[in-house]
């Protein structure tokens, strides 16, 4: 970050301080990661509280610290809440820049939009993108603090998972292009309704200038009819007429999609290298970002084969006379839906396997979405495995909607046992849960063999 006074970060913060000026290049959250001269902030999380490391901190050099508890230190600014601190930080050195920013979020796709939006503007711009997917307000914090002077441009990504979350965030990232990639069930046990998750997502608007674009995906059935006047909501997508910004002639063929774009009268042809519908909405998110800040359509429309899947985002590996799909990372039902569809559409010289486990946050919708997802398995897999508490109501949704080869297991033991039984070269496997599953050592344990 440009070097800042500590005087002006102290009136930022809402801290009071009265000493000399002193400039500040570096904001550190952990001691690993301290650099002298720099300005300490104490975190708290469920599992660490970062007051109990200020004494350390300043001995290790930082010049100033940030405390939420009173210390008997003239080098400790005291703040309310030391999260809040750090996002308003970086809301004024925000202020600051002059480079556009493009702020993504919604249910489903964020990451994925992010990078192909990267993609686009890093072909005309030097930019800095949220890592991986750090977008909560420590990320999103930390992802600001790092912007310099050489930037021209930033693709942040901002998730909330919870009401309120999301216009502070916003206010931060003060954003020039918005994105809203579609409004699902995720975290439905916070928000109760998917309306109440599509008012949070499009707070991101109200941290927006008056004119200022915000794209949203047209095909999605909440976002299908929103109007905010004050606005230029841009729709994207392939089904509705409304759409602005849309894609035709979609054909896959092994690891990429191909498609046109169609952008005020001109068509441009694109390919990703990954597969599936909801890929192209993504790929049109990051297009219109483009095109929007003046790269020429084709260019925008060229750069999205440079994308590459991040982590265990549908990465596809070829293993052993397999196709191997990992896609462990995160899952909701529209996530799951998509997949399976994709997963449908893949070429296949054995058997379409899915390979899954539970949706976490579901709310009152867990067990109704779990066994529609079963039912859409059912018309997409010629095998559906499945582990975890929940996951047993997908392979009675699948068999109940007439696939007989649909099997719940307790553990992911007895799942690899079956694999191994199972699975003949020429298979598809796609492997998909939440998180917090940890499908992922599955994964490890099949390429170990």
């Amino acid at each position: 970050m440009t070097p800042l006074d500590i005087r002006d970060l102290a009136a930022a913060m809402g801290a009071l301080y009265d000493g000399p000026s002193h400039r500040i290049g570096q904001i550190c959250t952990d001691t690993r990661s301290l650099s002298p001269g720099c300005l300490f902030v104490a975190l708290t999380g469920e599992n660490f509280d970062g007051h109990n490391y200020i004494q350390k901190a300043l001995e290790q050099g930082a010049a100033f610290a940030v405390s939420a508890r009173p210390l008997d230190d003239d080098r400790v600014l005291v703040v309310r809440d030391t999260r809040q601190a750090l996002l308003d930080v970086a809301g004024y050195y925000r202020g600051k820049l002059a480079l556009p920013v493009v702020a993504i979020t919604g249910s489903v796709g964020k990451t994925t939009t992010k990078e192909m939006a990267a993609c686009v503007l890093g072909s005309a711009f030097s930019i800095l993108k949220t890592p991986a997917n750090l977008n909560n307000e420590v990320g999103l914090s930390q992802t600001i603090l790092s912007l310099r002077p050489s930037h021209q441009a930033a693709v942040l990504e901002l998730g909330v998972d919870a009401p309120g979350q999301m216009l502070p965030l916003a206010r931060c990232a003060a954003p020039d292009i918005g994105i809203v990639t579609g409004i699902g069930v995720t975290h439905l046990q916070q928000f109760g309704t998917r309306d109440a998750i599509r008012a949070e997502k499009l707070a991101l608007g109200d941290a927006m200038a008056n004119g200022a674009p915000l794209l949203l995906c047209g095909d999605n059935d909440l976002l299908a009819d929103v109007e905010i006047p004050r606005l230029r909501v841009i729709r994207y997508g392939i089904e509705n007429p409304r759409n602005q910004v849309k894609a035709q002639n979609l054909r896959e063929e092994v690891g990429a999609t191909f498609f046109d774009i169609l952008w005020e009268g001109g068509l441009y042809p694109a390919c990703i290298p990954t597969l599936g519908r909801h890929n192209v909405l993504n790929a049109l998110a990051g297009f219109a970002a483009g095109v929007l800040l003046g790269i020429p359509p084709a260019q925008a429309a060229g750069a999205l084969e440079g994308y590459a899947p991040e982590g265990m985002r549908q990465k596809v590996v070829s293993h052993k006379g397999l196709t191997i799909v990992e896609d462990c990372y995160n899952a909701s039902p529209d996530s799951m839906e998509a997949a399976l569809h994709t997963l449908k559409s893949m070429p296949c010289q054995g058997k379409r396997i899915a390979v899954l486990s539970d949706m976490l946050e579901l709310g009152s919708r867990e067990e109704e979405e779990h066994r529609r997802v079963g039912t859409v398995a059912a018309g997409c897999a010629d095998l559906l495995l499945c582990t975890g508490s929940r996951s047993a109501l997908y392979a009675e949704g699948a068999r109940q909607a007439g696939l007989a080869q649909a099997f719940h297991f307790p553990d992911q033991d007895s799942l690899y046992a079956a694999l191994c039984r199972g699975v003949t070269t020429g298979d598809v496997l796609w492997f998909k849960a939440s998180r917090g599953m940890h499908l992922e050592h599955l994964l490890e344990r099949i390429y170990d063999q």
